[in-house]
């Protein structure tokens, strides 16, 4: 079992950031949420990010065992609509530098972002 304080921690503070920020955070999904969006335990509103690591699986659920969509590479754009645990549900703001096309809703581990905010 890996030990995944810091991701934790960034979660905590986004969460208390959003908070005091006054984005829009709930606990729950929203009632109109269909398909993947229905796995997330968070929902966020208007938080950017890129990504922070080359080679991360872009997947179809938020765990390891779903499908990879392609690949994302450092500074990919995306919008993130909601997580679950390590895991954020997102959509890419422009094509990924592995093709994925603008738009693509997908999953992908939160330790290979850098969140930008609002």
């Amino acid at each position: 079992m890996r030990f995944r304080a810091p991701a934790r921690l960034a979660a905590t503070a986004m969460l208390a950031l959003s908070v005091t920020a006054g984005l829009t955070v709930t606990t729950a999904p929203a009632a109109h949420a269909v398909g993947e969006h229905s796995k997330c335990t968070v929902n966020w509103s208007n938080y950017r990010a890129t990504v922070a690591k080359n080679g991360w699986n872009y997947r179809t659920g938020p765990g390891t065992t779903y499908a990879s969509r392609g690949y994302l590479y450092r500074s990919d754009r995306l919008t993130v609509l909601c997580s679950r645990g390590n895991w954020d549900y997102s959509q890419l703001t422009q094509r990924s530098k592995s093709g994925i096309p603008k738009g693509t809703k997908g999953w992908v581990r939160d330790d290979g972002l850098n969140q930008l905010g609002g």
